[in-house]
């Protein structure tokens, strides 16, 4: 059976393995904040209908309330530890099934095992707030064995904490001019890719939101990273297979371990 990655934007992808659907770091919105969805239509109905959501981290563009309240009754929710109390809007989402993991949970969903892997990068719910939650990756494990990363930094010991992967979904960019301490740029991400050696690839987390009225600050920052992740990778792990999606579009990959 085929593995089908759909990029609605930012991090936001659904995975379809085993007949199950995962969706990650769940963004619908049109304005965040500081933020303006500047490419790509705002996901369809269709794209809130999982089986379980993952959220990687704190961050109001990774675990954004409003847009995991759209999720369908009973949706199964894994955020990191911490996370309830750090934001308090989660505990009103009682129509959602939320569980708190941390780093080496497994959690059974349908035929799928998801684990939970760390991540490099700060977990905070800013602007305030202690540190109270870790950021995580995680992998789903069905017919493929997919990573979704995230936000975090390149960390030596990447591959032996992920494990084996056939499918990375691997950030590349971010939402502003210049990417802060803990993120993959186009280069990192081709470097982790060579760590992982994963199948095949999708470039997520750019080209989808840029700070209101700074459209011409270093454009290049918005509109570059996929094609130039797509270029590096082909040097550093010219053996994966990457797919540079479209805002909506999906790849069906056959994966034969």
């Amino acid at each position: 059976m085929p593995v089908e990655i759909t990029w609605w934007g930012h991090a936001t992808c659904t995975l379809q393995d085993s007949n199950i659907r995962v969706l990650t770091d769940p963004l619908f919105a049109v304005w965040l904040a500081h933020l303006r969805r500047r490419r790509g239509a705002v996901p369809p109905a269709e794209a809130r209908r999982a089986d379980v959501a993952l959220v990687s981290h704190l961050h109001a563009d990774h675990l954004h309330v409003p847009s995991l309240a759209a999720l369908a009754p009973g949706t199964r929710l894994l955020v990191p530890r911490g996370a309830p109390r750090a934001v308090p809007g989660l505990r009103r989402l009682r129509q959602l099934r939320i569980s708190e993991v941390v780093p080496g949970d497994e959690v059974r969903v349908g035929s799928l095992l998801v684990r939970v892997v760390p991540a490099r990068h700060d977990g905070r719910r800013l602007p305030v707030g202690p540190h109270r939650s870790p950021a995580l990756g995680y992998v789903v494990e069905g017919e493929a064995r997919t990573y979704f990363a995230g936000d975090t930094g390149l960390f030596d010991s990447m591959a032996e904490e992920v494990g084996p992967v056939d499918v990375a979904l691997l950030p590349v960019g971010g939402w502003g001019p210049y990417l802060g301490e803990g993120h993959l740029d186009p280069g990192r991400a081709a470097r982790a890719l060579a760590r992982l050696a994963p199948r095949a690839a999708v470039p997520v987390h750019y080209g989808t939101y840029w700070p209101i009225g700074m459209d011409a600050v270093r454009p290049h920052e918005f509109h570059a990273p996929g094609d130039e992740f797509v270029r590096l990778a082909a040097a550093a792990a010219p053996q994966v297979a990457v797919h540079k999606l479209g805002h909506g579009e999906s790849v069906r990959l056959e994966v034969a371990r």
